[in-house]
């Protein structure tokens, strides 16, 4: 749980029920009864979070709160997994990933994950759950209504997945070109540049991957060694407008001739002005026309 346990808003953006709503719940249904800290500020619990968690699962798949509210928990868990069962669509299987989440449910987390793969594959996957997934984990993480264990606890599963993928791929350079990816000084998530790497991988490029946490100094020194045709680069953590402008223009005096393909939150929510080399890459379909 965080330490300070969680506050109502924390369990309107995890569960999508208004605030409002939910007060409304305790008040006629005594749905949930929070405590109070030293200073007399209400707060919920991790089992207050899993109770909300599985009502509004059950709400939105039309269970009237009027009934759902006086079951006991082992009903309410019993029906939400008979739900979770019979209803496999992009929302539910998300909604079903952050409830095994929340809970470190490791077993029901990977027979889901294991579910969604033979069920779309793993490019579908990434594109319709996965990504979808971690938007929403983004979203309370930067609101603080998760800690980082859980998205790290997420991450790592599904980054084994796109690396065991990426290994299963045939080392073939049938379009003749480099292609480089990696991630600038204090960038830490990988996930949406592994993914990246495997579709230009699959298309026949020859793939250079440096990861995380690449120094500015080693790009320079690149050139040196290979050719390099193409590079690729992610923003998600936050920085000004005018660092990561600063940034790209360095890039560009190194990587002149280049097309540069640059992705992640940060490009998308501070639009920065762009080299005009540089295409900002903003789904994964855009990506593969361009592979070819």
């Amino acid at each position: 749980m965080k330490t300070e346990g969680y506050s109502i808003k924390d369990l309107e953006t995890l569960s999508g029920i208004k605030a409002h709503t939910i007060r409304i719940w305790e008040k006629r249904y005594d749905l949930l009864k929070p405590e109070r800290t030293d200073t007399n500020i209400r707060y919920y619990t991790d089992n207050d979070l899993k109770r909300m968690l599985n009502i509004s699962l059950l709400v939105r798949n039309g269970y009237k709160i009027s009934k759902v509210a006086v079951w006991e928990e082992d009903t309410i868990k019993e029906t939400v997994l008979d739900v979770a069962q019979s209803k496999n669509t992009d929302a539910s299987y998300v909604d079903r990933l952050l409830l095994y989440m929340v809970n470190f449910d490791n077993v029901n987390f990977y027979s889901l994950v294991q579910e969604i793969l033979e069920k779309y594959g793993l490019e579908d996957a990434m594109q319709k759950i996965f990504f979808g997934l971690f938007e929403r984990i983004g979203t309370y993480w930067q609101v603080g209504s998760i800690f980082p264990a859980q998205e790290h606890y997420v991450t790592h599963l599904i980054r084994q997945k796109l690396i065991a993928a990426i290994d299963s791929l045939e080392v073939t350079m049938h379009k003749g070109k480099n292609m480089l990816f990696y991630l600038p000084d204090n960038e830490l998530h990988e996930l949406s540049l592994l993914f990246y790497s495997y579709l230009a991988g699959k298309a026949g490029y020859n793939v250079i991957y440096l990861g995380q946490f690449v120094p500015f100094n080693d790009l320079e020194k690149m050139q040196l060694h290979v050719k390099i045709d193409f590079v690729f680069t992610a923003f998600i953590s936050p920085l000004p407008k005018e660092e990561l402008e600063q940034y790209l223009a360095k890039l560009k005096n190194v990587y002149q001739q280049q097309k540069v393909f640059i992705t992640g939150w940060q490009v998308r929510e501070l639009e920065p002005k762009l080299p005009r080399n540089f295409k900002v890459v903003k789904d994964v379909s855009e990506f593969k026309k361009y592979l070819g």
